[in-house]
C-alpha cells in the first residue's frame, strides 16, 4: 500500500465512475474547484446515510464556498444510483469497486480491518490537500468540519 495521502500532498489522480456510470477524472476540477472528498463504507447503512444526508443538507453552502463534494464507497454504479436517488443526493458518487482509490488514498480499514474507513480530504483549487479528518463514528462533524475550512479559504481568497 502506498504512502497515505496527507496535508500539503496533491492528491492522486483517478477516475472512477459515477452514480450515472459516466466517468469522472478527477483532474477536471483542479485549478477551478476546491475538492471534498469523503470515503464512506457503505451505501444504506444507518450512520453512512446520516453522513450523506448531511453533506446534502449543506451542499448549498458548499457550492457557494466553490466546493465541489464527492462521496466515495465501493459499492456498484447501481447501488450509488439508487443510495442517491432514494436520499435525493445531488453530488457525486463514485464507484470504486476493487478499493484501488481507496488504497491510492491509503484510507484505512477499521473495526479490525473489517469495515473500510470513513476519512474527509479537502483540496484547494490546485488539488493540494488542506485538511484530513479521520472519525468513524463522528459522521456529522466530516461535513461541518470540510465546510468549516472550505468557507476559511474563501474568506482568504477574499482578501487576496
Amino acid at each position: 500500500m502506498p504512502d497515505p495521502v496527507r496535508v500539503g500532498d496533491m492528491i492522486p489522480d483517478f477516475s472512477l465512475p459515477d452514480q450515472h456510470g459516466n466517468i469522472v477524472d478527477i483532474n477536471k476540477y483542479r485549478g477551478s474547484r476546491k475538492l471534498v472528498i469523503f470515503f464512506y463504507p457503505r451505501d444504506g447503512s444507518l450512520n453512512c446515510t446520516r453522513e450523506a444526508c448531511y453533506f446534502r443538507d449543506l451542499s448549498e453552502t458548499f457550492d457557494e464556498a466553490n466546493a465541489v463534494l464527492i462521496g466515495i464507497s465501493s459499492q456498484s454504479v447501481e447501488s450509488h444510483k439508487h443510495f442517491a436517488e432514494t436520499n435525493r443526493l445531488g453530488y457525486t458518487l463514485l464507484s470504486d469497486t476493487n478499493g484501488d482509490v481507496r488504497k491510492l488514498f491509503g484510507v484505512p480499514s477499521k473495526a479490525f480491518g473489517l469495515i473500510p474507513g470513513r476519512v474527509t480530504y479537502v483540496t484547494d483549487l490546485s488539488g493540494r490537500v488542506v485538511f484530513i479528518f479521520d472519525s468513524q463514528l463522528e459522521t456529522q462533524r466530516h461535513a461541518d468540519e470540510a465546510l468549516k475550512i472550505c468557507l476559511l479559504l474563501k474568506k482568504q481568497a477574499a482578501t487576496e
